[in-house]
């Protein structure tokens, strides 16, 4: 197993229960105390769109810091969001405000079908398209050359995370350091994991109905998902995506290509910082024993803190956003 490394959060009372600290980032209360601290960075964001290669596209948002009489900024810190997340989504939203603050400019990028990106390419999104995320984050430290860039994702964004940053010597990327927060590890345990949590799965089907139904409104010529309304179970809907919409010939191809356990991430050489909570209800802990052990990879594995939750109260906002920029930086000292 990857170095593990001492950090503990350890939130008080109810809201430790690992459903509340999954849920609570996105409700009404928080959703508005995040939007007001997160006013400054909506309104400095502009759309970057970015050739990853191959006629691909994808979109980003790109919010410089803050002017200052110290100068430029420390960096710029890419962050990627979940499986039928945002740029938007309240965990990456309230980490993009903290690094902001703390003087670097936010890459806020949009995997393919995901936010406003659907009509950009004809394909369909799956967890297997690395190529074209190594090619965005490889575009925009073409974009700002001789600074500093760092990496941080979320669940199936965490899983990106560390794959690209597994790949960013070969691909030429100068990529500092990488942070994943949950990152999907086994997607085979995750499946069966949402199996058992039926509420989770619901809400995801519904998200991906919806997301499936977009892209066919653009390319109606070539998607009809009429038959997707019919399954009642995850596995069923993404074994008949899997074998109808992508190149893998079954399920169990398909989830072990984005598999990081294992060798995966044996040959990692970029410094990586994964953080994940030993209550997650989807992503389960036991598979961090499963991870390979370079050196440059530590773990910190909480009690608690859900599924990219880690909140320490109400209304305060996220302990991996203090984590995040501290780890981020230690290369812009």
């Amino acid at each position: 197993m990857a170095t593990e490394t001492a950090l503990e959060f350890a939130p008080q009372g109810p809201i430790s229960n690992r459903h509340l600290q999954s849920i609570l980032p996105s409700s009404v209360f928080r959703r508005r105390l995040l939007l007001r601290r997160a006013a400054s960075l909506i309104a400095a964001s502009e759309p970057l769109l970015l050739d990853c290669g191959d006629g691909v596209r994808l979109h980003s948002w790109y919010a410089p810091a803050p002017a200052t009489p110290a100068g430029p900024s420390r960096g710029v810190a890419v962050l990627i969001h979940g499986w039928e997340g945002t740029a938007d989504s309240s965990y990456l939203l309230s980490a993009a405000v903290r690094l902001r603050q703390e003087g670097w400019d936010v890459v806020r990028l949009h995997l393919r079908d995901h936010g406003p990106s659907h009509h950009l390419n004809r394909e369909l999104f799956h967890s297997n398209r690395l190529p074209e995320v190594v090619g965005a984050v490889a575009r925009i430290a073409a974009l700002f050359p001789d600074r500093p860039l760092c990496l941080g994702g979320f669940s199936l964004g965490g899983n990106f995370a560390l794959r690209v940053a597994a790949r960013a010597p070969e691909a030429g990327i100068p990529l500092a350091r990488v942070m994943a927060v949950c990152p999907v590890l086994d997607p085979a345990s995750t499946l069966d994991a949402m199996e058992q949590a039926w509420p989770y799965e619901r809400y995801f089907m519904a998200k991906w109905r919806r997301s499936l139904e977009i892209k066919a409104g653009f390319f109606p010529e070539l998607y009809d998902f009429e038959r997707l309304r019919r399954f009642r179970g995850l596995r069923d809907m993404t074994d008949y995506f899997v074998r109808d919409f992508s190149e893998y010939p079954d399920l169990q191809s398909y989830l072990a290509g984005y598999a990081i356990v294992g060798e995966a991430l044996a040959g990692l050489e970029i410094p990586a910082l994964l953080v994940a909570a030993r209550d997650d209800p989807v992503i389960p802990a036991k598979d961090l024993a499963r991870l390979a052990a370079p050196a440059t990879l530590q773990v910190v594995a909480t009690r608690r803190g859900g599924h990219c939750g880690f909140l320490p109260s109400l209304a305060g906002s996220s302990w991996v956003d203090e984590q995040m920029a501290r780890w981020f930086a230690a290369v812009a000292a």
